[in-house]
């Protein structure tokens, strides 16, 4: 797995709501549920896996500490 394709996509709290962050993107999507932020944030790490690139996703908790961490590989069908 190269450092360079790797790409950390984290889930967080806002003040309103939660956000889902792209290590490297000035943007974020935000959501009204933590739920749904780490479900747009798992299919995000989905697509690139298909696109042979692999992902760390990091769930955060309100609290602001780690829920989780995952590493997604890019799938089978992309290398």
């Amino acid at each position: 797995m190269n450092a360079e394709t790797l790409q950390t996509i984290s889930v967080g709290p806002r003040d309103a709501g939660w956000a889902v962050r792209i290590s490297g993107a000035n943007d974020e999507q935000t959501f009204a549920s933590g739920a749904a932020a780490e479900a747009a944030a798992r299919r995000l790490a989905q697509r690139r896996a298909a696109a042979g690139l692999p992902s760390r996703l990091i769930v955060r908790l309100r609290d602001g500490s780690v829920a989780g961490r995952f590493l997604i590989p890019p799938t089978l069908e992309a290398a």
